[in-house]
């Protein structure tokens, strides 16, 4: 902290509006503000980061809020810019969390749960694997690198305590949400498609074997397709993972530059 010391007050009024945002999108960002990490830790993590930017931002101490009223609606905007970064990769997270959650749903593990440490409520095991998984394709993918590079151009985009909520930025956010729903349905059909055969295999045999008790017999075999089928789709999960890393700049960018008004 001695280094703080030695900044003159427009210095040390720009480090604080760093910090502001820095501290705001990485608290939101899925990746850095996992609710099992201490908040001590993310904020030194903030400090940081703020840390190594500073030197690379010009920031005009002059956006510096004067009047409280001024300093709420700044830290507002801030925190209105963060959540619409962080939605940007939440939403594609929770597109493979739904697709896990089908095709656990298909296999018969809705009655199977654990606790998800992150929200403390009760989810699929498929859904947990496939967040794992994409998680450490996004990491391996340097997807957090390109949120860095993003959040530096942030401060050249746009303006601290700007934030303008026009129809293009949410006609984004909006097919952002309905490609959710594409995404988790195109990891989940292959799944879901071999389970309906199996279904479909195993009403046949009920029907021409009334005897034989097909509920026993089908559910261990629906677990064993499910989960050699859902192997198969991680590489679907790969795929779609590095399309959406390749754009995911471009996407940062464009909502950057609706957020400031463009």
């Amino acid at each position: 902290m001695e280094s703080l010391t030695i900044l003159n007050p427009d210095e040390f009024k720009a480090f604080l509006l760093i910090l502001m945002r820095v501290s705001v999108v990485l608290f939101l960002f899925p990746i850095f503000g996992n609710p099992m990490l201490p908040n001590l830790a993310k904020a030194g993590f903030s400090l940081i980061v703020t840390f190594l930017l500073f030197p690379v931002i010009k920031m005009d101490p002059a956006f510096f809020p004067v009047s409280m009223a001024h300093t709420g609606m700044m830290l507002f905007c801030e925190v209105m810019v963060g959540l619409t970064l962080g939605l940007s990769v939440r939403i594609f997270f929770g597109a493979v969390q739904m697709a896990g959650e089908l095709i656990g749903f298909q296999m018969g593990f809705s009655m199977i749960s654990v606790i998800d440490p992150q929200s403390g409520s009760n989810v699929s095991i498929i859904d947990q694997i496939g967040y794992w998984v994409v998680l450490v394709i996004f990491l391996l993918l340097d997807g957090h690198h390109i949120l860095f590079s993003a959040l530096v151009e942030s401060f050249r985009v746009v303006q601290p305590g700007l934030f303008m909520l026009k129809e293009g930025l949410l006609h984004q956010i909006i097919y952002l949400t309905a490609e959710m729903f594409v995404i988790g349905i195109k990891i989940t059909a292959p799944t879901l498609a071999a389970l309906l055969f199996v279904d479909v295999a195993f009403g046949i045999m009920a029907k021409f074997a009334p005897t034989m008790n097909v509920m026993i017999v089908a559910f261990p075999i629906k677990i064993s397709a499910g989960l050699f089928i859902f192997a198969f789709s991680l590489k679907i999960i790969l795929l779609m993972t590095r399309g959406y890393v390749e754009h995911f700049y471009a996407l940062l960018s464009s909502l950057l530059v609706w957020i400031a008004g463009g």
